[in-house]
């Protein structure tokens, strides 16, 4: 689909590997551009979980791309990194605001060497205004975006989602914004600036509860019982059984009386769901905890309302509909350890795509990738010599 796309990848930790790999998987040529350390992600992953050497937190957004190691300090890594921007059509950074203009390669210094480059900056409040300096990370993105307080029971403490939700937000947001100018620049012939950031992604997220309260709704407190939103009717959230939990949406309330055998949900109309909905999620809390899940599952199966069990990831992995889906992907790499990383999410002519090339060592593409750029051989030793770049040698993967 994007064949004939070349991408420079000047990304790390999460928000930007994310974006490439999406474009990668989409089959663009992506050159991850690193300094001869390796970006942030090969050196630190959540759980220290590393598979040999490898970090599970780069495996799950390095594949479908090639990697070029190079000192961008020295002149001759930057006169080589121009001469692919000269053939560029996508760049992606997610440095903070300025980084990349100190080394040369801001929006304007790369659109005087080819001004039909898409040049996306993903960053965590923005390229400019009061925060632009600020750490951008998904946590502390979550907290003052509101997404925290809207999390939790009422006697606890705001509760931030448990996993880098904006971050992969944002990285889709910034494939978006990529694709539309590249679609664009079909018919102008002209480049454009695309910028994506944390907090955009987070807000964008909130696009219900945000929305309420800009149109003077004022959400409700967080539930005592159901872990529920702060907009919905009751019962909308999760509820502990006698062994474990259930989650409910969205049912009518006769409905509910037949399934939980309890004539007092008859009382309320459709309008004291939302004004007695503590006193409801009460009601629907105590009968709850009188059964099983298996239980309920069964009742509420016969009843039609809408429900769920709560599952751990071990739950997930060994769901039929996950396995159907083909959501994990497995394979081998070249350190000899096998590798399950989430797939791309989205399904093409009912297939999802495959794996082009195993995420790469630091500078397995190095030589490769400059003699693509006509650099013979005596120069890619000279550059090696002085420290200019940096290869590594391993067996061909690309086709495992």
């Amino acid at each position: 689909m994007l064949n004939n796309v070349k991408v420079l990848s000047f990304t790390h930790f999460l928000q930007g590997p994310s974006a490439v790999q999406m474009l990668g998987d989409l089959g663009a040529d992506v050159v991850k551009i690193e300094n001869p350390k390796g970006a942030y992600e090969r050196h630190w992953s959540g759980l220290n979980s590393f598979l040999g050497d490898e970090s599970v937190f780069y495996l799950m957004a390095g594949r479908n791309q090639r990697s070029l190691s190079i000192n961008l300090r020295t002149e001759e890594g930057k006169e080589i990194v121009k001469k692919m921007v000269a053939d560029a059509d996508v760049i992606v950074e997610n440095f903070r605001p300025g980084v990349m203009e100190r080394l040369g390669f801001g929006y304007q210094d790369v659109a005087k060497i080819n001004p039909g480059i898409v040049y996306c900056s993903c960053t965590g409040f923005g390229s400019s205004g009061p925060y632009k300096d600020r750490p951008g990370q998904d946590l502390l993105v979550q907290a003052m975006s509101g997404i925290a307080s809207l999390n939790g029971r009422k006697q606890d403490p705001p509760s931030p989602i448990g996993t880098a939700a904006v971050d992969q937000h944002a990285a889709v947001l910034a494939v978006v914004g990529v694709l539309a100018a590249l679609y664009e620049r079909e018919h102008t012939g002209k480049g454009k600036k695309v910028e994506s950031n944390l907090l955009n992604a987070a807000l964008d997220m909130q696009i219900e509860p945000f929305n309420y309260h800009l149109n003077k709704f004022h959400l409700y407190d967080r539930s005592e019982t159901g872990i529920s939103s702060r907009f919905h009717q009751a019962p909308y959230g999760v509820f502990e059984t006698k062994d474990g939990y259930i989650c409910i949406s969205l049912p009518s309330l006769d409905k509910l009386a037949k399934a939980l055998n309890d004539d007092q949900f008859l009382q309320w109309g459709y309008d004291e769901q939302f004004e007695k909905r503590e006193e409801i999620n009460q009601q629907v809390a105590m009968n709850i905890r009188q059964q099983t899940t298996n239980y309920w599952i069964d009742t509420f199966s016969e009843f039609d309302i809408w429900h769920s069990m709560v599952n751990d990831y071990e739950e997930v992995e060994n769901d039929p509909q996950v396995e159907w889906n083909k959501n994990i992907m497995e394979f081998e790499h070249t350190n000899g350890e096998k590798v399950r990383v989430l797939s791309h999410p989205v399904r093409y002519d009912d297939e999802t795509l495959p794996l082009y090339k195993l995420p790469p060592k630091l500078g397995e593409d190095t030589d490769e990738i400059l003699k693509e750029l006509n650099y013979a051989d005596e120069d890619i030793a000279d550059f090696k010599n002085k420290n200019v770049v940096e290869s590594l040698k391993v067996k061909d993967s690309s086709n495992q």
